[in-house]
């Protein structure tokens, strides 16, 4: 069964009291969970919580709740199941490394830990104006921010879409004649094409609620099975990143719902592990779904860390 990894931040501003009722309160917030475990972190400056949700599908509803929750706390939650593995696993070094386990039925004992540590950081003196930062929220590597812009995020991926003709390879719109309104030769010249414009397609805009995709996307054609409880198909994945990929399929499964994928790459070695329907495309020609990566499992991380650095290196 996929586990989903989720947590929360807080530090000296949050009431200790609220968040240890929260802790208390997570079997309610997550009826379907199977199993939960928890680390508790307590840090010079914060608190943290990791909880592993062991569920069938992915529980957004409840999820969406317990955010809620955790923003009333003046705490901050992270859907750690949204960053690809390599920053899910130093974001997990870093804040719980040195955390202590409980397990699911051990919520009273941690929210206690948690209370008692809240309310040392309370009484320290320095009083912080605002939650703990969310590492989803973080800038994309390499990607530049305009000023008064909010940071830009990455997307799942999501099947190209052919620009319209006057933007393949850079074309510049066919000028006018003033005097006559149709195609000609104007009576000033035709400004250079931008540079900007030399893209050959255009990305759909993610959804809401779409996992973070960091890094770069990367065009494919992989032959890859997934299995849900009631179908076995065999597809192509179109493009891969390090948090997903989409394919290209008349057989969609619900948002939400878990998939096993086996993927084949031309190298010979198989990804293969479990992903969640992240969205799903509705369209006869172009449609499919966008799925992202939930395995942590050390040869499924490395198997596709190889295979995009080949990419990256126009090997694959």
């Amino acid at each position: 069964m996929p586990v989903f990894g989720l947590a929360a931040l807080w530090n000296g501003s949050a009431p200790p009291e609220r968040v240890a009722a929260w802790v208390e309160g997570l079997g309610a917030l997550l009826p379907t969970a199977q199993s939960l475990q928890l680390v508790v972190a307590l840090r010079a400056e914060d608190a943290g919580l990791e909880v592993k949700v062991e569920a069938p599908g992915y529980p957004r509803s409840a999820v969406e709740r317990l955010a809620e929750e955790v923003k009333r706390t003046g705490g901050t939650f992270v859907e750690l199941w949204r960053l690809p593995k390599a920053e899910r696993d130093s974001f997990r070094a870093t804040t719980f490394g040195a955390g202590t386990p409980y397990a699911g039925n051990e919520r009273g004992a941690a929210a206690r830990a948690l209370q008692q540590h809240l309310g040392r950081l309370a009484l320290s003196g320095a009083r912080p104006s605002g939650p703990p930062p969310n590492p989803l929220e973080a800038p994309v590597p390499g990607r530049a921010t305009p000023p008064g812009r909010t940071p830009a995020v990455a997307r799942p991926a999501e099947p190209p879409r052919p620009a319209p003709a006057d933007e393949r390879a850079g074309a510049a719109p066919e000028e006018t004649d003033s005097s006559t309104g149709s195609p000609g030769e104007s009576s000033t010249p035709p400004p250079p094409p931008p540079a900007a414009r030399v893209q050959t397609h255009r990305v759909q805009v993610a959804p809401p609620g779409s996992p973070q995709r960091r890094g770069r996307r990367f065009a494919v054609k992989l032959e890859l099975e997934f299995r849900t409880e009631l179908d076995f198909v065999r597809e192509h994945a179109l493009n891969i990143s390090n948090g997903g990929l989409f394919v290209r399929t008349a057989h969609r499964p619900q948002p939400d719902s878990v998939v096993t994928v086996d993927v084949k790459l031309p190298n010979g070695e198989r990804l293969q592990g479990d992903a969640v329907v992240v969205h799903v495309v509705d369209d006869p020609y172009t449609g499919g779904v966008g799925l992202a990566f939930l395995s942590d499992d050390v040869t499924f991380s490395q198997t596709l860390d190889r295979y995009l650095a080949s990419l990256a290196g126009g090997l694959g």
